[in-house]
């Protein structure tokens, strides 16, 4: 009898845990429950914005999640009031293929993906049958081959849309590296046992990869920058203008532009970027 009290405790606990963020993100107006994959968004979140709503009135609640599929869903089925972990093209996509209503809010300063090795230290030591990890989900994966082509290492079919490459669209490929892809978040993981890994910002600071340590790093395109997403119905409601007016804030500016901070290494959104005011000369 003590063992089952026991097991209803902790089960108990368990889903009062679970349930806590959904009944703050559906009750309480004045609590946002930000949604993050692991790296460096909740720490964003914690210094940059939630700050500035705390000073606003609002409770600010930032719940990770492991992958790239339950932030969105939590989203939609409002868990959560935001998130911030992906860019605009995977949003759109997984938005698009799960008949969701989740829109982009505001871009965001963002960790590029990088191309690391604990194997070499330069890219001309790769040779033939040298394997290389990449992210598996289809937008991440064209992400990243389209890197390795800006790298000179692949050619992707001119016929095809680079946004939605795969591995059968590798047209050249002259040093014959193979390809693997996995889950974003075992990329760091393989470094040890491949010669080099294709990894999203997030995920190697979240490994404790430095930004400058990767041999290369890609250039964002604007649609590859990090996003906050909202539910497309929520766009007009004071807590998504507050959350959008924070981040356009010099508040928010002068916690990214920190040196001391790994967010000043983030490639900026277009936005950001017009407001920098020029040296003078």
């Amino acid at each position: 009898m003590t063992l089952t009290r026991s097991i209803r405790a902790v089960l108990a606990v368990a889903l009062l845990a679970s349930g806590t963020s959904q009944a703050l993100a559906q009750s309480d107006p004045h609590t946002i429950v930000f949604g993050v994959a692991p790296g460096p968004y909740g720490d964003m979140v914690n210094q940059a914005i939630k700050p500035e709503l705390t000073k606003k009135g609002y409770n600010v609640v930032v719940r990770e999640f492991s992958d790239y599929v339950q932030p969105n869903l939590a989203l939609s089925n409002g868990s959560i009031d935001a998130n911030l972990f992906q860019h605009t093209l995977y949003l759109d996509k997984f938005s698009a293929d799960k008949g969701l209503k989740l829109t982009r809010l505001i871009t965001v300063p963002t960790a590029s993906m990088g191309f690391y090795s604990r194997k070499i230290t330069s890219l001309d030591q790769l040779k033939k049958g040298d394997v290389i990890t990449l992210s598996n989900d289809p937008t991440n994966l064209a992400r990243g081959l389209r890197f390795l082509q800006s790298l000179g290492l692949i050619t992707i079919k001119p016929n095809i849309d680079p946004t939605k490459a795969s591995e059968k669209d590798i047209q050249d490929n002259p040093r014959e590296l193979v390809f693997k892809p996995l889950e974003a978040a075992q990329l760091p993981r393989t470094l040890d046992s491949v010669t080099a890994s294709l990894v999203n910002g997030n995920f190697a600071i979240a490994a404790g990869l430095k930004l400058s340590s990767a041999l290369k790093l890609e250039t964002l395109d604007e649609n590859l920058k990090n996003v906050i997403a909202v539910r497309t119905d929520d766009l007009d409601k004071p807590f998504v203008k507050e959350i959008k007016a924070v981040v356009e804030s010099p508040a928010y500016a002068a916690v990214i532009n920190d040196p001391a901070t790994m967010f000043s290494q983030f490639q900026r959104p277009d936005w950001m970027k017009a407001q920098t005011p020029t040296p003078a000369q």
